[in-house]
C-alpha cells in the first residue's frame, strides 16, 4: 500500500466518530467516491430525492480530478477538520 492510500485509509478512520458540517460531509463523500470510483457516472437523482441529489451534484463537481489527487484532498480536509 502506497503512503498515499494509507494516509487516506486512516482519513476515513479518523473522521468517523467526527461530526463536520454537511457541506463538508459532501465534500468528504465527493472526494471519496471519485478517488475510490472515478467520474460519477448515470442519470443526475429527481429533485425530490434531496439527499442523492446533492450527494450526487458534489460528486459531479470534482469530475476529472485523479484518485490520488482525490486522495490528497480527502486527507487534507480530514486534517482540517480535525485541526491539524
Amino acid at each position: 500500500m502506497s503512503d498515499l492510500a494509507a494516509q487516506f485509509a486512516q482519513a476515513q478512520r479518523e473522521i468517523q466518530p467526527e461530526s463536520p458540517d454537511n457541506n463538508t460531509k459532501l465534500k468528504l463523500y465527493a472526494l471519496y467516491k471519485q478517488a475510490t470510483l472515478g467520474d460519477a457516472a448515470g442519470e443526475r437523482p429527481g429533485a425530490f430525492d434531496f439527499v442523492a441529489r446533492a450527494k450526487f451534484d458534489a460528486w459531479s463537481a470534482v469530475k476529472g480530478t485523479s484518485a490520488e489527487e482525490a486522495m490528497r484532498q480527502y486527507v487534507a480536509m480530514v486534517n482540517t477538520v480535525l485541526g491539524r
